[in-house]
């Protein structure tokens, strides 16, 4: 009776997307500005329903995911259109910062950039120029989708899957659903003979700072695919490494997974290293994991220098930002969650602005999303765009046009000043992680929120930590910023 329930969901799902495509295909964008939005605005709600329901279920095909993060892809674009234009509509164009919004985004394709650098009469007839490009793009892209949708019913569906977006983001890795299964695939690989003593393959995964590298490995460790196909998954950080022994690979590390009863006495062992790893120290630790480890492992080692790519028996894995449409679709949907951005012209603008400032961090995404969703009210909006905005000139003056990235704390980040007419300011010197239940320090006093770091007002003089988050994937590690006072240069 399950089977047939689900084949028959599956025929009426596949008929009613088909239906909803074949019977939107077949309209035109009437004419006039507003016509245009409210036609790119279904038009979307229908790409959206089969990205939905490929989220919802479990694609491995390489193909299929190809394509669905072409329709991501569309779908992202239009969405940041019609949110931009939207903005503009209400009157939120944000005259005095379009040269802000001028450089929001790199791409060649940016509607906010090619409509600013426009201005008088001309400018109505680009904007409706790039409103019908967008469209038809993303009319072109849903003409092949029938077939899409005919193949996705086969896949099964993924237990208790969120129906919503802001739902689903504390399920998945936003935006790495091909480099998920890249993962998985070198993982469930089988080996050509799992009593040979072979060398274990290995897999590096580069990027910068903060991109998502180990919140990507969590969750493919999550995987249930995964757990059933290994009896331990052991994670060891640069600090684990010094010696690189067998002692080190039996006693060092932390246990993320143990089940001797599945996986074979196979072994999963993650390394995470903040830069480069020493070639004696890595081939120190390779012998030992051949050595130590009986049966045939697996290695993941991730780093932010790609020359770890040379440690690979298999082709590195390189995750880079995500693009300016994709970055606002992730932090809108963690920001208004199921609240609709169409009744909020004012913190809509005010939010695109900010995730420009953030320039696609997610951990910028995962703390000032939270506070704003804490805090719905235009005021408090605004006094955190201002905030972010001061951030960027305070580094730009510190460290010059060689600050790449605000957020990646390298060198001291300068927040803002202490007191008003104090030219010190608050600084985060260095970022850490600890264990679940370890946020609270010796003095209490010492310990002040992220929330009064970035826009309260803090006494502290000396330094002291703040917990910044605290993560939702197991174990649950509070991420946390150690801070103090310099001064700022004088001008």
């Amino acid at each position: 009776m399950e089977a047939i329930f689900s084949a028959t969901m599956g025929e009426l799902v596949s008929r009613s997307i088909s239906f909803l495509v074949d019977r939107y295909l077949k309209q035109k964008v009437a004419p006039g500005e507003e016509e245009s939005l409210r036609g790119l605005q279904r038009l979307l709600l229908r790409l959206c329903v089969v990205v939905e329901e490929a989220d919802g279920r479990l694609v491995t095909n390489k193909a299929m995911l190809h394509q669905l993060r072409i329709l991501k892809k569309e779908m992202y674009r239009g969405y940041y259109t019609l949110d931009f234009f939207s903005c503009q509509a209400h009157g939120e164009d944000r005259t005095k910062d379009r040269e802000v919004s001028n450089s929001f985004a790199p791409s060649m394709f940016n509607p906010a950039k090619r409509v600013c650098i426009c201005s008088g009469s001309n400018e109505g007839a680009v904007r409706a120029e790039l409103l019908e490009k967008v469209f038809g793009s993303i009319r072109d892209t849903m003409e092949d989708m029938s077939e899409f949708t005919r193949f996705l019913c086969r896949y099964p569906r993924l237990d208790r899957q969120p129906y919503n977006i802001y739902l689903l983001l504390n399920k998945c890795m936003f935006g790495r659903q091909m480099e998920m299964e890249f993962i998985i695939d070198f993982l469930l690989q089988e080996e050509c003979d799992p009593n040979a003593a072979e060398d274990p393959a290995v897999l590096p995964i580069t990027g910068p700072g903060y991109v998502g590298k180990s919140t990507l490995i969590e969750h493919a460790c999550n995987d249930e695919r995964v757990r059933n196909h290994f009896s331990q998954i052991l994670h060891f950080s640069g600090d684990d490494l010094k010696d690189a022994s067998v002692e080190t690979l039996r006693s060092g590390g932390k246990i993320k997974h143990q089940n001797c009863g599945m996986g074979g006495g196979r072994t999963l062992i993650i390394i995470e290293l903040f830069l480069d790893i020493e070639e004696s120290v890595w081939k120190r630790l390779y012998s030992a994991v051949r050595i130590c480890i009986a049966s045939v492992s697996k290695i993941i080692v991730a780093s932010r220098s790609n020359r770890i790519a040379s440690l690979g028996t298999t082709q590195p894995l390189r995750l880079q930002w995500l693009n300016t449409e994709a970055y606002w679709y992730f932090f809108k949907a963690r920001v208004f969650g199921s609240t609709s951005t169409e009744d909020q012209p004012k913190l809509t603008a005010i939010a695109m602005d900010m995730a420009r400032l953030l320039k696609g961090c997610f951990r910028g995404a995962t703390i000032f999303g939270g506070l704003l969703k804490a805090n719905f009210n235009l005021r408090f909006w605004s006094m955190a765009l201002a905030t972010l905005r001061n951030i960027s000139q305070n580094n730009i003056m510190m460290y010059g046009e060689r600050v790449v990235d605000d957020w990646d704390i390298v060198e001291p980040l300068y927040l803002r000043s202490s007191n008003k007419n104090s030219s010190e300011c608050f600084v985060i010197l260095a970022d850490y992680q600890t264990c679940y239940g370890e946020t609270q320090p010796e003095d209490p006093e010492m310990m002040v929120t992220v929330q009064d770091l970035y826009f309260g007002s803090i006494r502290p003089r000396g330094n002291f930590k703040v917990h910044a988050w605290t993560s939702h994937l197991p174990p649950h590690y509070n991420y946390m910023f150690h801070c103090g006072i310099r001064s700022l240069p004088e001008e």
